[in-house]
């Protein structure tokens, strides 16, 4: 395979730059398809809260003029560091304390789309053969090559792969109460940089209608976004595109998440050495203060709960389940996580009801290592998940997923069979109450048996998730973007 040069535009990357999982997978991806002889960079804003002591960046291009809408440009600067570049902007970025959040980030996510496109056409030294737009910030790149630069003989001979991380989120307005008079059909011109109507602009739906190819994070969601169900208001332009959409699982970091090396978790275990997994047991006990049993006590499972604390994870679900449960079973539950101030209250609440509830409700970076290396269960009931990585981590260190069959979950999780002893976690599909009470019991009842137990996980942790797989798959993709531009250009 010819080494492809490729460039993914994100508002975040780690390490320079880290919110949620889109800056971990701007990290792993492009690491990955470095690692397969391929030439992948990824360019980001240069916020101030960056280190630029801990990542000293070289000047590549200074005073880049980047087109307004108005007489003025907007000018930049780039810089770059190892296979990363960055679009400097004072006003915009380095003003800022924070990523997210303000009321002209449609001005500073169309600045990133031309800006980037804009430092394409004056660098000569390297230049993309395929871009990656990601989520809606990036929507309008795809939408500024197809009109503004179509004739451009450098930039209109470049794919564009449009990257879905999560359809919700499609632009500054809520697109489920967006007026008829303020529907925006993808069409129109795109707004000056401060014009008030670049706020009603829908960017998801733009870089879906100008992308060469759409991706989503896994198979089973790009099939989902195709129905009303699913599909934010989109599933009509999704099911136009089906033959240009496609889903690929993200990846996981395993040397992060290794339970051989892991500096954060007691003791050091392997699939073939699963009794070592007790001392972290222990200590998750100790650290969330749960009682340990007794000698004369059968040992308890641990279920866990690692989320951020939303409707959208299922947790109105685990709200109907959880009291019965635990009158009626035997079991412990530990919730790390923070969110919506309904779920904060009621989790504060099942831990001084319960002594087998411990809850620690705020941003932890750490504890889900320990977490993960002493627990025996993890619930991960979403009402939708583009891809999810929490299954997989809690995999990787033996612990069994009890999950609703959605988007990432169902093309990771294979429901058990106890006939067969196939599979590696417990699979429900409606979303109810019951069937999320009835997949707990399966697992509770599972664990009862240490042989089928000690299957599962070993099962659970012998999983390919590895960025390297998901990298092979990407390069598949982008040579298809590769040929639809050649073919027929982004419209179909």
């Amino acid at each position: 395979m010819i080494p492809l040069k490729v460039l993914f535009v994100a508002t975040e990357a780690a390490p320079f730059m880290k919110v949620g999982g889109l800056g971990e997978v701007m990290f792993s991806l492009p690491v990955a398809l470095r690692q397969l002889g391929h030439d992948a960079r990824v360019m980001i804003p240069r916020y101030a809260s960056i280190d630029t002591t801990k990542f000293p960046m070289t000047m590549v291009k200074e005073g880049l003029q980047v087109p307004s809408g108005y007489e003025q440009p907007v000018i930049c600067n780039v810089k770059a560091l190892d296979h990363a570049f960055f679009l400097e902007n004072q006003e915009y970025y380095e003003k800022r304390a924070n990523v997210y959040g303000y009321d002209d980030d449609a001005v500073r996510w169309a600045l990133l789309c031309r800006g980037t496109i804009e430092f394409i056409r004056a660098n000569e030294e390297w230049r993309p053969d395929v871009i990656v737009a990601c989520d809606w910030q990036g929507g309008l790149l795809p939408n500024y090559i197809d009109h503004q630069y179509k004739d451009d003989p450098i930039i209109s001979k470049i794919p564009v792969v449009f990257s879905i991380h999560n359809l919700f989120y499609q632009g500054m307005f809520d697109h489920n109460f967006v007026s008829e008079m303020d529907y925006d059909d993808g069409q129109s011109e795109i707004p000056a940089f401060n014009n008030p109507r670049l706020l009603k602009i829908n960017f998801m739906r733009r870089g879906i209608m100008h992308a060469d190819v759409v991706n989503t994070v896994s198979p089973t969601y790009a099939k989902e976004i195709t129905t009303p169900e699913y599909g934010e208001r989109l599933d009509a332009l999704l099911q136009e595109r089906r033959s240009r959409l496609f889903g690929i699982l993200n990846g996981l970091d395993y040397e992060k998440h290794n339970p051989e090396t892991d500096p954060h978790i007691d003791a050091h275990y392997s699939a073939k050495k699963l009794s070592k997994r007790e001392k972290n047991k222990f200590a998750l006990r100790q650290r969330f203060n749960l009682p340990q049993p007794g000698p004369d006590q059968e040992d308890l499972p641990i279920l866990a709960i690692v989320s951020r604390l939303s409707e959208q994870k299922g947790l109105d679900l685990v709200q109907e389940i959880i009291d019965p449960m635990l009158t009626n079973t035997s079991f412990q539950l530990v919730v790390l996580g923070t969110g919506d101030s309904k779920y904060l209250s009621y989790f504060q609440e099942l831990d001084k009801k319960y002594p087998a509830v411990a809850a620690h409700l705020t941003y932890d970076d750490v504890l889900p290592h320990l977490i993960y290396a002493g627990a025996d269960a993890i619930l991960i009931p979403s009402k939708y998940e583009p891809c999810g990585l929490t299954q997989m981590e809690a995999m990787r260190y033996g612990v069994i997923p009890i999950v609703r069959k959605t988007g990432g979950l169902a093309d990771s999780v294979e429901d058990y069979h106890p006939r067969t002893q196939n599979g590696t976690g417990f699979v429900f599909e409606n979303y109810t109450d019951y069937a999320l009470y009835g997949a707990v019991v399966r697992a509770l009842e599972a664990y009862k048996y240490p042989k089928v137990w000690a299957g599962l996980q070993k099962r659970a942790m012998a999983a390919d998730f590895s960025w390297t797989k998901s990298a092979q798959e990407y390069l598949t993709l982008f040579h298809r973007a590769l040929v639809f531009h050649t073919q027929s250009g982004a419209n179909e």
